[in-house]
């Protein structure tokens, strides 16, 4: 087996037409790269045929291990017939594939629109599907893929943000002050909400992974698949005051609670989560840092202005953990 390479400056037009085509698919030379930072992800068009998507993972990032558990969950959302976009299988249902030492999948393209969270019957069809989805990975763990908590989320990306020297402007004493205070909160949040069930999520559920269609949505990208609380993947489509968000997420339980239950002990997590985030985003950024795209894309991280930005929204994260969780109107 070729030893994979370490980023993607090899990944030329070439090549990813090259490596779908070894596949047993004839490429008509159309290409377009498509919105992805994490992985690098084409449309590539077929001969006879409607596009196809081809997904490069980031080198070194998941082992083959985790990568099949994301392939295997969602086809298994498939044959329970929750509307989930698996990669194409080729012989002997094969779905992970090598050239040019780089991995990829290859999915049949899907059309679909954002969906607008702002609409109850929206977010009440959004509750419906994923407590289907949340039904499924109920069903078994994951065992390659890992666990979001305060430490993986939290404590591993502001470390290596700390140790990598990316705070600037004499603001590391009050990030590392500001960070670290969070996420006592949030670890004191995760003792409350004990004994946490978890499960197999979506990991990533913002209106940007979901397609929306007249048959209702569908999710795209279980890169970050991962075991975790159900609210994880509630919480993101929530947004507004409190009031406001009370009113989403019965819209959304209203929906969720025809297929699975939904512990209302996990509501405290929820502001913990999104000062997980925006931790684990800043790590994002810094481990990805070496790679040409990124300077070009974020030219504002690293820079005094963001790092003050950051320290104003997760002392303000820090209060919003403090407030009593969300009330549920039964």
């Amino acid at each position: 087996m070729a030893e994979e390479r370490a980023g993607f400056g090899e990944l030329t037009p070439d090549r990813v037409l090259d490596a779908v085509e070894a596949v047993g698919y004839r490429c008509d030379g159309r290409l377009l790269a498509l919105n992805s930072y994490e992985n690098r992800v084409y449309q590539v068009g077929v001969e006879d045929g409607e596009p196809l998507v081809a997904k490069f993972y980031r080198p070194r990032r998941w082992t083959d291990a985790a990568i099949r558990e994301e392939h295997a969950f969602t086809r298994e959302l498939q044959a329970a017939e929750v509307p989930a976009v698996p990669p194409l299988a080729g012989p002997r249902g094969r779905t992970l594939w090598r050239a040019a030492g780089y991995r990829f999948a290859l999915y049949p393209k899907r059309p679909g629109r954002t969906p607008e969270l702002e609409d109850a019957t929206t977010l009440g069809r959004l509750g419906r599907f994923l407590g289907r989805l949340h039904a499924v990975g109920a069903q078994r763990p994951f065992r390659a893929r890992p666990r979001i908590t305060p430490d993986t989320f939290g404590r591993q990306p502001l470390a290596f943000v700390l140790e990598g020297g990316f705070v600037t402007g004499g603001l590391e004493a009050a990030y590392r002050t500001t960070a670290e205070e969070v996420l006592r909160r949030v670890a004191a949040a995760w003792e409350r909400a004990k004994p946490l069930t978890v499960l197999r999520l979506h990991g990533d559920c913002h209106a940007g992974n979901v397609l929306w269609t007249e048959a209702g949505p569908h999710f795209v990208d279980f890169d970050d698949a991962r075991t975790g609380p159900a609210v994880q993947d509630l919480w993101m489509l929530l947004s507004g005051d409190r009031r406001t968000m009370e009113e989403q997420l019965g819209q959304v339980l209203e929906g969720y609670r025809v297929f699975r239950d939904f512990d209302p002990g996990e509501l405290c997590l929820l502001e913990g989560l999104r000062a997980l985030r925006m931790i684990h985003y800043a790590g994002w950024l810094a481990r990805r840092w070496a790679d040409p795209a990124f300077p070009v894309t974020f030219p504002w991280f690293g820079t005094p202005k963001y790092w003050e930005a950051q320290i104003l929204a997760l002392r303000e994260q820090a209060a919003a953990i403090d407030e009593p969780p969300l009330s549920l109107y039964e």
